[in-house]
C-alpha cells in the first residue's frame, strides 16, 4: 500500500495505491477533507476505497495519479458528490 497527499484550494487531497488481493495490480482510493481555518475538519467530504469501480492499474504510481486527478477534478467542478 502507498499513500500521498496534497492540497487543492479548500480540500486535502489522500490518494492510495492497494496491491489487489488478486495480485495482479493496484486499485486507486482517495479521501477529500474539507479545510477550515487552516486546519483540517474532522469530517469527510468524499471517500472512495475502489476508484473506476475498482480497475486495476499496473503500477501504484498510474493509481495514485489516477486518484489525484479524480480528486482534482471533484474539486474543481464542485461536484455535487462532496459532502461540504
Amino acid at each position: 500500500m502507498q499513500f500521498s497527499e496534497s492540497f487543492e484550494g479548500d480540500y486535502r487531497i489522500y490518494v492510495g495505491a492497494v496491491e489487489s488481493t488478486r495480485g495482479d495490480g493496484y486499485i486507486a482510493a482517495m479521501v477529500l477533507k474539507r479545510m477550515q481555518g487552516g486546519s483540517i475538519d474532522a469530517g469527510v467530504a468524499f471517500r472512495d476505497d475502489s476508484l473506476a469501480c475498482g480497475y486495476r492499474w499496473p503500477s501504484a504510481d498510474e493509481a495514485m495519479q489516477y486518484a489525484m486527478n479524480r480528486a482534482r477534478e471533484l474539486i474543481r467542478k464542485r461536484s455535487p458528490a462532496l459532502a461540504c
